[in-house]
């Protein structure tokens, strides 16, 4: 038998009519907590004997105290996925404000139905916020259990929205588009970041992180170098929109397309709080916008698909690494599909006029 330190904690193993056995004592791996340990390593091969499964010890972790100690790990697992980070970090916002001191062992799927009831009515939120809370949970859960803080993951009990439910797509029609960035004219950065995004179907993060070295107007190129894929780091040929945008951006001595002093997530928080201050000014003169600034991108996938862009080619540009990703950005207009539709038709019934012809 053996005490050993893993995780920051100690660790029992062993081995009993020739097998193995190993187990998390829940105890910190601290000089002081060793001798306890070793009681629940005896109790553990106790219990073998006597023919029972050992008992997991579970620790009663307060939900805020567990969470605090699962984002410095996670940080460190998503590295170098720091959105995917900030996703989870943010999702668990709203569920330490629900759950707050409930020791996490307690949280069953029951509770997390009603976390779910009260972040839909509460707060509004659509289904794709809760599919991002539930996911993000179900990770924190992963966790809680490999440190002996619960035994199950209470999500597997609970009815996520499908990705068809829950993914949010707006496209933008003609007369929307020419409204919103009437308004947005009093604020240059979002309106320029919007009219390269729906010139160009980049995402928000990679327009205002491009340097003026990333643009080479003589071959009419811009080059994306950051990306979680190879598929995202690309170079995409510029519109002549995108051009007229970019010539007087490249001027002066910052090194950056839309220089900021702020860190970059900041300058995106920025982007978003113009959005908001557009849809409040439209509103007061009665005009409605319901749309987000990703939307813009949504818009580019639609009309690229709609023109006749297969999605092989789409997938490249909006820098996918597989047409099932791009699917979800394409919802083609009624009138598009039955202009497809009378095309088809008008071609089947010229085969069948060739057939009748042979004979």
């Amino acid at each position: 038998m053996s005490l050993r330190k893993r995780y920051g904690n100690w660790h029992y193993r062993f081995q009993h009519m020739r097998k193995e056995y190993s187990g998390d004592t829940g105890l910190a791996g601290t000089p002081q907590n060793m001798r306890e340990a070793g009681k629940i390593e005896v109790a553990a091969l106790e219990a073998l004997e006597q023919g029972q499964r050992p008992v997991r010890r579970i620790e009663p972790k307060p939900f805020t105290k567990a969470v605090e100690e699962f984002f410095p790990v996670a940080e460190a697992r998503y590295r170098a996925h720091p959105s995917s980070f900030k996703r989870i970090k943010t999702s668990l916002s709203s569920a330490l404000v629900y759950f707050k001191k409930t020791p996490v062992h307690l949280i069953d799927g029951a509770k997390v139905d009603l976390y779910k009831t009260w972040r839909a009515t509460s707060h509004e939120v659509r289904d794709i916020t809760i599919r991002h809370d539930l996911h993000a949970l179900s990770t924190f859960f992963t966790h809680a259990i490999r440190h002996h803080w619960a035994s199950m993951n209470p999500i597997a009990e609970v009815d996520i929205p499908s990705d068809a439910d829950a993914v949010r797509i707006h496209v933008l029609t003609e007369e929307e588009e020419e409204k919103y960035f009437q308004y947005a004219m009093s604020y240059p950065d979002l309106h320029d970041v919007g009219r390269i995004m729906i010139n160009q179907g980049m995402r928000p993060e990679e327009v205002v992180s491009l340097a003026k070295a990333d643009i080479n107007l003589d071959s009419g190129t811009i080059k994306i170098r950051k990306g979680k894929t190879e598929a995202a780091r690309r170079t995409l040929d510029i519109t002549a929109e995108t051009r007229r945008v970019l010539e007087p951006r490249l001027e002066g001595d910052s090194m950056w397309v839309f220089p900021s002093r702020r860190l970059h997530g900041k300058h995106i928080a920025r982007i978003n709080s113009a959005h908001d201050s557009v849809v409040a000014d439209a509103a007061k003169a009665g005009v409605s916008f319901n749309l987000v600034p990703y939307d813009l991108r949504h818009t580019f996938a639609t009309h690229m698909a709609e023109s006749g862009v297969d999605l092989g080619t789409l997938a490249a540009l909006l820098g996918h690494d597989s047409i099932r990703c791009v699917q979800k950005y394409v919802h083609i207009s009624a009138e598009h599909k039955r202009t497809a539709m009378k095309r088809y038709d008008r071609a089947q019934r010229q085969r069948q006029r060739s057939r009748a012809s042979r004979r």
